[in-house]
This record gives C-alpha cells, sequence and structure tokens, in this order.
C-alpha cells in the first residue's frame, strides 16, 4: 500500500463515522484535486506539499462545513452533470445521476429530429434545459421557473456552457402561463412528501431548497397534474411528455397521466432499478 498524502488521510480522520467510507475517499480526493490543485500521483506518492497557513484555514473551513452536512458541490459552488460542470448555489438543487438518466432518454428519442422545441419546467441550475441544448441539434429551448435566484443561476450556467435557452419566472401552479407550443416537454418538478422527510438525509434537509423539493402530503402528484394539463394545452399532436419522478408513485403517476389523456405511457427504471421516469404522448 502507497504512503497516501499526510492531508488525505488527515480529511478520511476528521470525517470518519460521518458519511459512508467511500463517499470519505471521493471527497478527500476531490477536495484536494479541485481546491489544492494537488495530482493524483501527489495524492498516491504522500508527496507533502507544503501548505500554506492560508491553505489550512481553507482545508478546516471546508471540513467545518461538511461536519454540519453541508453538501460539497455548495462547497465547492459548482457540479459536474453529463460531463458539463453548473454553478450551484443553496438556491438550486444539486442535479442528481438519475436526471442524466432521463436526459439520456429523451436524447436517443429526439436526437435525429432537427428544431425541436422543447419547454423544461423546474430550472434549478438549469442542468435538465442546458444539457439538451447542447445534445438537441438546433433545437429551441426553454424553461421556467418559480425562482428568481434559480433563475439567475441557470442564466449564468446557459452562458458558461454556451448555449442558448430561454429562461422565465413562471409559476406553474398558477393558471396564466406563456402562450406556447412544443414537441418535448420534461419536468423534475418537487415531489417528495413532507412524510418522507424523517428517511431523508441531513445534507439534503438542512441544505437544499425546500421549494424545489417537497409537496404536501394530501397532494403528492400536484404538479405532475399541473403540468400534465398543461402539456394537454401546449403539446403539438404527437409530442412527448418527460417526467422524473418520485420512486414510490411511480403507477399512480402512470394512472393520472392516462387519465389526463396521454397514449402510450410508459413507466422506465433508473440505474439502481427503481421507478424514476414516464414518458407519455400526446396524441
Amino acid at each position: 500500500m502507497h504512503s497516501m498524502h499526510p492531508s488525505y488521510q488527515y480529511i478520511k480522520q476528521s470525517l470518519a463515522g460521518l458519511y459512508p467510507d467511500e463517499e470519505i475517499a471521493a471527497v478527500a480526493k476531490c477536495i484536494l484535486t479541485d481546491v489544492f490543485h494537488l495530482s493524483t500521483l501527489d495524492l498516491y506518492t504522500g508527496k507533502d506539499m507544503n501548505f500554506s497557513r492560508n491553505d489550512l484555514d481553507k482545508l478546516e473551513d471546508i471540513l467545518l462545513r461538511l461536519k454540519r452536512y453541508e453538501p460539497l458541490q455548495y462547497i465547492l459552488g459548482y457540479a459536474i452533470f453529463g460531463g458539463l460542470t453548473f454553478s450551484v448555489t443553496p438556491d438550486v438543487l444539486i442535479p442528481r445521476p438519475e436526471t442524466e438518466e432521463l436526459i439520456g432518454w429523451i436524447v436517443a428519442d429526439h436526437e435525429k429530429n432537427s428544431g425541436l422545441c422543447v419547454l423544461d419546467i423546474g430550472t434549478g441550475s438549469g442542468c435538465i434545459p442546458i444539457t439538451l441544448a447542447r445534445r438537441l441539434k438546433g433545437a429551441e429551448v426553454a424553461s421556467w421557473d418559480v425562482s428568481e435566484k434559480a433563475l439567475e443561476v441557470a442564466r449564468g450556467n446557459a452562458v458558461s456552457n454556451g448555449v442558448k435557452v430561454d429562461f422565465r419566472r413562471v409559476d406553474v401552479l398558477q393558471k396564466e402561463h406563456p402562450d406556447v407550443r412544443v414537441d418535448v416537454l420534461v419536468s423534475n418538478p418537487p415531489y417528495i412528501a413532507e412524510k418522507e422527510r424523517k428517511e431523508m438525509e441531513r445534507n439534503v434537509l438542512d441544505w437544499e431548497p425546500g421549494l424545489a423539493l417537497f409537496v404536501p402530503d394530501e397532494d403528492p402528484l400536484l404538479f405532475y397534474r399541473r403540468i400534465g394539463e398543461l402539456g394537454m394545452e401546449i403539446l403539438k399532436l404527437g409530442g412527448c411528455l418527460y417526467y422524473e419522478i418520485n420512486r414510490a408513485y411511480g403507477p399512480e403517476t402512470v394512472h393520472l397521466l392516462e387519465q389526463l389523456g396521454y397514449s402510450r405511457v410508459e413507466l422506465r427504471k433508473d440505474l439502481s432499478g427503481n421507478d424514476r421516469m414516464v414518458k407519455a404522448v400526446r396524441l
């Protein structure tokens, strides 16, 4: 076994018992390579970098924040998603790997169609509309969010990733909405019922925006119903609706869309085997 870099060992000891071991190893590597610019070789040769007083203070600050379960992405200020870099602040959810799977489905279905009109509802960091704008050639992509702060983050991310997305502040729960016609409607809306709070990790619960996470216990499909109704108005005939869903409500979400009049409703699992994505067609 090589002697790992002393600061790597130090980070591991500081966080021991707070996070799973594999996660601590990944976090330690990320901090040392991204924040302090050590090479992977430096990590494994154990070459002692001379950390300045300033560096040590910075490391202590990061560790203190991790001990309070603040997500590393908020500490660093960015997250990697679909091979792209997204700025993230506590006003937006941290993009998740499951959402990359949803985008993969959309791209596989539509990469041969040029000039699509795409609307994403619930912008967050902008990870969905920006990745789609990068991967669907010539698509016109728009995205709505109720949070002006999220829209600011997303607009910056569109610029840094070199794409044009039309971001607008729209509250989808209100009946008034921009008059648009789209080929693809996609949403990863709030879907965690209040009663599920107790099973959640503290790093999500204490730090990520509740506005983007929670729905009332008595109406967990609130956003799916409203966006589904909207889709019946704004989707072109043959247009497709894609949702990321709460794994606890797969069949219910399918049933809801069938009741709203959608055809060919399909439920898919994510890589972890949880019901996670639904596609429906407006015929």
